[in-house]
């Protein structure tokens, strides 16, 4: 059971950073917590799909698509993976597809919005680096938590 965020703050604000950009919950799991991973892209998924086809075991990857909701970053195949393998959740700053397909699986899916264009897949990125998103630094290793109250990421 993940605990809620606005109890975890209560608890442990000041290790905590609270992400203010507001994101919509469009996964099946709105709740969802574990050590972060991370993807910086922009309107290329070939990284994220790479990633998220590996053992996830209960990590959260952030993806950093720069807020941009030209093209999605992650769909229902590259959900349905990170499904079968054992991810937590997926948080992007920047636009998914497949809304519908996402809302049925057991995934946590925080992001900007949704676009049905397709993104790039020539590979360009960075995988594991921290990234900063509205101000609030996600790096490797480090734990975030999710809920409908927002994002926490420990410092």
């Amino acid at each position: 059971m993940t605990i809620a965020t606005a109890d975890l703050y209560d608890e442990r604000g000041e290790d905590l950073d609270s992400l203010a950009l507001q994101l919509l919950d469009l996964g099946g799991r709105v709740a969802f917590a574990g050590p972060i991973r991370t993807v910086r892209c922009h309107r290329d998924n070939a990284l994220v799909k790479q990633v998220l086809a590996t053992p996830g075991e209960g990590s959260v990857l952030v993806i950093d698509g720069g807020g941009s909701l030209e093209s999605a970053l992650v769909g229902d195949l590259i959900a349905a993976s990170a499904v079968e393998n054992g991810w937590a959740g997926i948080i992007v700053n920047g636009a998914i597809r497949d809304r519908t397909a996402l809302a049925g699986l057991p995934l946590g899916v925080k992001a900007l919005g949704s676009n049905p264009r397709k993104s790039a897949k020539d590979g360009v990125g960075e995988i594991d680096v921290p990234v900063t998103i509205a101000g609030v630094v996600f790096t490797p290793g480090r734990h975030v938590w999710a809920d409908a109250d927002g994002v926490l990421v420990e410092r």
